[in-house]
């Protein structure tokens, strides 16, 4: 639909409409700077009619750093706010004093917005908050909210520019950060029981582990991370345990030309260590190699083995996508098969199955049919030499060993 056609429609509609009974009024669309008056009116609906759910998604509308700017004062115009869900991309807000506050918001996202005015004073007036996700917002140096948030569950910071992060949330069941390494304090969260860490640079596997404290107590961590021989190492001994912690999975982008080289993906059985009752394990390894050594794996499979990876007597089941036969896989692979000993099965998977890294990996997975045959041979050896289950998914047949 022509842009004049849509705002026509939307237009008529709202004219048309007593504005009883609306539960949720959403926009998204691309308009131009001088059509702010009919951003306005649509804003003026969705607050009039008292709409629980409101979202403005004006992408692609402005120049950068030109936004629309999004009155949260009309929300609140009687004195108390009607909304429950908030979605904002792309606007600016300004938080002031006149807000009374939003007590029945449970959800509120923030996305691309730009934030003036007293953010943590806003967020200290939602009382019932429940979901908080604050996506590549501009205006903000520091996420420090002194106000407890004791309902928050869902914490999600992402692409900010920031330099401290600091919650009080006695609730928060799940917390994922993607950035840049900065001081993260969650207070209070005795419940945390899942995060979702991405941190930038060669060194985020290892800041994963140690530089986050609060979620220690987690039983289901999400790592992803860009690796490479020159990341950081883990030290030997590390300050805190993941005593609790279950399921972890890894996504990992390896920065290498050596596909048999030492590409730091090794790192990981160090990270095992930290994580003594995990009992489930999935790694998506993505090395993207130049298509013409894709193919060009050693005949002559490595056996060796990370040396000081202490033993596991929970982890039950791993799972490697990406798995090619490189030379560091290899390794991790036997350390596993070697030191879990109660391991039911090992699946690996030739294909690169990561999208959230890798977008369309069709690209990536064009020489299966050579691959394959040198991934199911090394698992027949393995798998009789370590007497455990090694199972290859896409194969004709599973390669699998009762012990």
């Amino acid at each position: 639909m022509k842009r004049a056609k849509f705002i026509e429609t939307v237009n008529s509609v709202i004219q048309q409409h007593s504005g009883i009974g609306i539960n949720k009024f959403s926009v998204r669309c691309g308009m131009h700077k001088e059509y702010t008056d009919h951003l306005d009116r649509w804003i003026g609906f969705a607050t009039s009619s008292k709409a629980k759910i409101i979202h403005f998604n004006l992408k692609k509308i402005y120049q950068p750093f030109e936004f629309h700017h999004f009155p949260l004062e009309a929300l609140d115009s009687q004195g108390c706010s009607f909304v429950q869900s908030l979605f904002l991309a792309s606007v600016s807000i300004k938080p002031n004093s006149v807000i009374s506050g939003f007590t029945i918001l449970r959800r509120l996202v923030l996305e691309f917005v730009k934030i003036l005015g007293d953010f943590p004073g806003l967020l200290a007036k939602c009382s019932g908050l429940e979901d908080l996700e604050i996506i590549g917002c501009y205006g903000v140096d520091n996420l420090i909210v002194p106000h407890k948030l004791d309902k928050l569950q869902h914490l999600l910071i992402a692409g900010m520019d920031i330099q401290m992060v600091e919650f009080h949330a006695t609730d928060l069941a799940h917390f994922e950060y993607k950035g840049r390494v900065i001081p993260i304090v969650l207070h209070g969260c005795s419940k945390l029981e899942k995060a979702t860490m991405k941190f930038n640079g060669t060194k985020a596997l290892a800041h994963t582990f140690t530089a986050v404290p609060s979620i220690l107590s987690v039983k289901t961590l999400h790592l992803q991370a860009f690796i490479s021989k020159y990341a950081q190492k883990l030290p030997a001994r590390q300050q805190g345990m993941f005593l609790h912690l279950r399921h972890m999975t890894c996504q990992l982008i390896v920065n290498s030309n050596d596909p048999n080289g030492d590409n730091g993906i090794l790192q990981l059985a160090n990270c095992l260590d930290v994580a003594p009752r995990l009992e489930t394990l999935h790694l998506h390894n993505d090395c993207k190699l130049p298509m013409q050594m894709l193919c060009a794996i050693s005949s002559s499979f490595s056996s060796g083995e990370v040396a000081g990876m202490r033993r596991h007597d929970h982890l039950k089941t791993v799972f490697m996508s990406g798995f090619r036969c490189y030379k560091a896989q290899i390794e991790l692979a036997c350390c596993i098969l070697r030191n879990a000993s109660v391991l039911e099965q090992l699946i690996i998977e030739p294909r690169i199955t990561d999208k959230v890294w890798a977008g369309d990996c069709s690209e990536w997975n064009t020489d299966l049919g050579q691959i394959l045959p040198g991934v199911c041979e090394w698992a027949q050896v393995t798998s009789e030499r370590f007497r455990k289950v090694i199972s290859v998914v896409g194969a004709s047949h599973h390669t699998l060993l009762e012990r």
